[in-house]
């Protein structure tokens, strides 16, 4: 089973910066996703932003709502990826969950984090 842990999390005022990490517990070569979701209360969990490895290269997805203000980035040879939010606003308050996808030993596998609470209020 592949693991997944986040950190990073925590309160920061409206137009602060905080920076999520992911580490996954297995090789690079064994993954082809990793993102990020999040999920406010009395809502449904929502894409954030997503890395993708293919046979172009490296790809990035953004919902609108982040885009300009979040980046995602990763470290192959640690299996870890990351999420700069910068100019954060309220709405921008939820756990945020990471989701890595790949296939180990030939098959597929679709792994979450616990989650990291992010809260931005004054």
């Amino acid at each position: 089973q592949v693991q997944v842990v986040e950190s990073g999390g925590g309160l920061v005022q409206p137009g602060g910066s905080l920076r999520l990490s992911c580490a996954a517990s297995v090789r690079f070569s064994n993954i082809n996703r990793m993102g990020w979701y999040r999920q406010a209360p009395g809502k449904e969990r929502e894409l954030v932003a997503t890395i993708t490895s293919g046979e172009s290269g490296e790809s990035r997805n953004y919902a609108d709502s982040v885009k300009g203000r979040f980046t995602i980035s990763r470290d192959n040879a640690k299996s870890t990826v990351f999420l700069q939010m910068n100019s954060l606003k309220p709405e921008d308050t939820a756990v945020y969950y990471c989701n890595v996808r790949g296939i180990v030993w030939g098959s597929q596998y679709d792994s979450w984090g616990q989650g990291t609470q992010v809260t931005v209020s004054s």
